[in-house]
């Protein structure tokens, strides 16, 4: 006989799920709905990813996909209680007057999540299935939807106190109707999960529940009477909100056999192009991969690492069938720069299939060529496109393609909430990790956890770097469960492949770069502006490179008075309202990018932000000391392109502040000490001063490892610098080093961990914007920062300028001017400033729209506000200008 709503009893059937006009949507109508969403979207998925899962269930991929969205419809069943069922007024009421009572002392349990988990488990240990810890590992992870894993303690609190029989009898009876509809065959053959499994299925649970949550897509009642015919339905629905959203079917790439040299081609869009010695040597390490892989690539900058990362995605997919690729860098410009890139690279591959790319990270909503995607979404001929829904909070991930921090991809392997979602979007995807030397040992650590993670996810790693020290290396690999990984590496540029075969490696030429005179030049700012004003004399392009915005800020007033017309003076740093730094990053690109109209004369001051993956390039160039591979990094934008050089910069030269032999430069005076290591930078001070030239892309790797390294030191350093470097400085970094590694242990989250114990001692984090105590929001150590919007205070409120129209703070914002709000976002890491900040409630405008709720509004009083000794200011030069004490360790760059 076929199953009917209409054959429950009616306290069964009118149990509700969804509140809204009554009835509301009954709860077995919405277990249905998700769990239909849950099975279409594992149809969506390769094949790699469902046999990497059903293995770990001991069952056929058929089977396996059927269990799985079974348990994942299961996920509200908890609402069957009267704590739950007495949040709806209305719903209450229809509940009572079918006999369904409401004792006020089983009210006490409303959670309904953690209630599932309970009350299931009565239900399914009833099945007659042999292994049961399995099932208490299901029941974790579709009770985690609301977003965190349930502790043993919350679970044993989970059962209804005092509840009367009838609600079991109810939920019984939902139950058997639910099941028999769904009908899973076969009985999972392990007796336990692993966490991945476990993080895998509570991403589809929550994934399938937005979906399948949207009345939109869903609309609320009994829409068939036949609950098998109610589920197809279901189903069909599904199919059609995922075509709505974007969710298209995998593909692979690359669909037909082809030479490195024609797909380098199609890369970079030249087809008479051919590889470079690295990119054809990855291919032939990559060629026969046998599972999914760890590639590490160390090369010298330009020579085509982010394309041999695309080649490495086209071979790894096509070997695994991996369902996308992610792309991960330091810093948010970084991302910008590489998205144009990765989106041209999608296009000459995409053929006929429709694919989404986001840009992941906070400022994506800024991007003109987000928006541009967006504005473009399902119009017919358009390969790529990006969906708006994949952009919402914790979604981008889940699209297959996407570029954007390395933060992001970290909070995966962390306990913030709904951290499983991007698990389950990074599964069985290929992830690169760009820049990887430049991470400090917390956030190092925090990659070693997220390799282990993708490991476990069945997804492909290329990990990329100018050079990376030993000891690096050989922490990467070990995270990747390399045995080996303190092997001798092959000769610099270096390629290593991990994959089931065991580790390979390789080494190739590279083309030889200029040679750079090294040449030093005093810490102070008026030594490294004389010298800068000397070298714009012969004309041609240069960049001044500091490491604080104040030396920037300092130096670019002063210069810009000395100057006057004679030059082309830009400043470059992160503390511009997001819609200003984007406006300076392009002209940056524009004026000495590859295919910029480059000035006759110009120099750029900037900080750290123009050293990494901005493809720019200069005559000469000027630098404050810093860690040897960051100084080399930037030394890679000397003479980068071939083009005809004014005579005086024939030779590239570097100027670094306080690289004087005689002695170690004032890292406290300097600041230089609050934003590096003072030991490498004392070790980089020790060993690079008594260099007179950089011959790259050789020296690359001989500094990094004796910098890294145990190499000795000169031995005519005074005692004194001796003393500081190899003591004092060195039992700093010692301790800080062993302190950092220890807190990323600490907080990520172990995959080879007991499901249910993973999370003992782990505090539940939070993200940027939401409320809460326990682990930091932080993928990277440091203090506590705020994003704010500076803003004007003028007659009748604020304004974004300060001659601008007036808005009201405690009334709600049109959408226009909330995106033009957000847009003028910023980060400061100043304590005055955050403290004053976090205790100031967020005015209407700010707490009740979307886009600008995390943010911080700062009135300014003509364009000025004074917090104690600390004075701040907003100049459209100069950016957010500090008057006070010195800079905070740590201060954004």
């Amino acid at each position: 006989m076929t199953a009917r709503f209409s054959h429950l009893t009616p306290a069964a059937r009118r149990l509700w799920a969804k509140s809204g006009e009554a009835p509301g949507h009954g709860l077995l109508a919405h277990l249905l709905d998700v769990a239909a969403v849950a099975e279409v979207l594992l149809e969506h998925e390769p094949p790699a990813t469902l046999e990497h899962f059903a293995r770990q269930f001991g069952l056929p991929v058929p089977a396996f996909a059927r269990h799985a969205a079974a348990l994942a419809g299961l996920h509200d069943f908890g609402k069957a209680i009267p704590g739950f069922q007495d949040k709806w007024p209305e719903g209450r009421q229809a509940d009572e007057a079918l006999g369904l009572p409401f004792p006020p002392r089983s009210l006490s349990v409303a959670e309904h999540a953690c209630a599932s988990a309970a009350l299931l488990w009565e239900h399914l240990s009833g099945l007659g299935i042999p292994h049961l810890l399995w099932i208490r590992h299901a029941l974790q992870a579709i009770s985690a939807h609301h977003g965190y894993h349930f502790n043993q303690p919350e679970f044993n609190r989970a059962r209804p106190p005092f509840e009367p029989a009838a609600w079991a009898e109810a939920r019984r009876e939902i139950f058997a109707a639910y099941w028999a509809v769904l009908a899973p065959q076969g009985i999972p053959q392990v007796e336990a999960l692993s966490l991945p499994a476990v993080q895998w299925l509570a991403g589809l649970t929550s994934v399938a529940d937005w979906i399948g949550s949207n009345p939109d897509w869903f609309p609320q009642g009994e829409r068939q009477d036949s609950l098998a015919d109610y589920h197809a339905d279901a189903c069909r629905r599904a199919g059609r909100a995922l075509a709505a959203i974007g969710w298209s079917r995998s593909a692979v790439l690359l669909r037909e056999a082809a030479t490195v040299d024609q797909l380098i081609g199609r890369i970079v869009q030249r087809p008479e192009s051919s590889a470079r010695p690295l990119q054809r040597e990855a291919d032939r390490l990559l060629d026969g991969v046998r599972g999914p892989a760890l590639l590490l690539v160390e090369a010298p900058m330009g020579e085509g690492k982010t394309e041999l990362a695309f080649l490495a995605h086209l071979r790894l997919q096509a070997a695994n069938r991996h369902r996308g690729l992610y792309v991960a860098l330091p810093t948010q410009a970084t991302g910008n720069a590489l998205f144009r890139r990765a989106l041209s690279f999608l296009r000459a591959f995409a053929g006929d299939a429709a694919l989404d790319m986001q840009l992941v990270h906070g400022g994506a909503a800024l991007s003109d060529d987000v928006r541009r995607l967006q504005g473009i979404y399902g119009a017919p001929g358009e390969s790529v496109t990006s969906s708006a829904w994949f952009s919402q909070r914790r979604r981008p991930l889940l699209s297959p393609y996407g570029v954007g921090t390395v933060d992001q991809a970290l909070f995966a392997a962390l306990n913030v909430k709904h951290h499983f979602v991007r698990l389950w979007g990074l599964a069985n995807r290929v992830v690169v990790l760009d820049e990887v030397h430049a991470y400090d040992s917390y956030t190092g650590g925090l990659i070693e956890a997220l390799l282990r993670w993708l490991k476990a996810l069945g997804s492909s790693v290329v990990l990329m770097s100018a050079t990376l020290p030993a000891q690096r290396r050989a922490a990467l690999l070990r995270a990747w469960g390399v045995a080996d990984a303190d092997a001798p590496a092959p000769a610099y540029p270096r390629l290593l492949l991990a994959d089931e075969r065991g580790l390979q490696g390789a080494t190739c030429a590279s083309r030889p770069l200029p040679s750079i005179r090294l040449q030093a030049v005093g810490a102070e700012l008026d030594s490294l502006a004389d010298c800068a004003l000397e070298c714009l004399q012969g004309g041609g392009c240069g960049a001044l490179i500091v490491n604080t915005v104040e030396r920037a800020q300092t130096l670019y007033l002063g210069l810009r008075e000395r100057l006057g017309d004679s030059a082309r003076l830009l400043l470059f740093h992160a503390r511009f309202p997001a819609d200003q730094r984007g406006e300076r990053e392009r002209e940056v690109l524009a004026a000495f990018g590859v295919d910029g109209e480059r000035p006759a004369g110009a120099l750029l001051i900037a900080t750290q932000v123009a050293e990494q993956s901005l493809d720019i390039d200069f005559d000469f160039m000027l630098s404050d000391l810093a860690p040897v591979d960051l100084l080399l990094q930037r030394a890679g934008r000397l003479h980068r392109h071939r083009r005809t050089r004014p005579a005086a910069h024939a030779e590239a030269r570097l100027f670094v502040a306080g690289l004087a032999p005689e002695r170690l430069p004032d890292l406290k005076g300097t600041g230089w000490e609050y934003v590096y290591d003072p030991y490498i930078l004392g070790r980089t001070w020790a060993l690079l001063s008594r260099e007179a030239e950089l011959q790259l892309p050789q020296d690359i790797d001989r500094l990094v490892q004796a910098v890294y390294g145990e190499a000795g030191l000169p031995a005519d350093l005074t005692e004194v610098d001796r003393a500081f470097i190899e003591d004092e400085a060195y039992g700093s970094h010692l301790g800080k080093r062993q302190t950092e590694q220890m807190m990323a242990l600490n907080v990520a989250i172990d995959p080879d961990a007991e499901p249910q114990a993973a999370y003992v001692q782990k505090c539940r984090g939070y993200e940027e914007g939401e409320e809460g105590l326990g682990l930091p929001n932080y993928t990277r150590l440091g203090q506590d920062s705020v994003s704010l919007v500076p803003l004007h205070v003028v007659a009748g409120g604020w304004s974004l300028t300060a001659d601008g129209e007036a808005f009201d703070p405690d009334q709600t914002l049109p959408d226009t001017l909330a995106r033009a709000l957000h847009a003028r976002q910023l980060r400061t890491s100043r304590q005055a400033l955050v403290r004053h900040l976090q205790a100031v409630e967020a005015p209407r405008a700010f707490a009740e729209h979307p886009l600008l709720r995390h943010l911080k509004p700062l009135p300014l009083e003509q364009g000025c506000l004074t917090l104690g000794r600390l004075r701040l200011r907003l100049d459209d030069e100069l950016g957010l200008v500090y008057q006070g004490p010195l800079a905070a360790p740590g201060e954004q760059a």
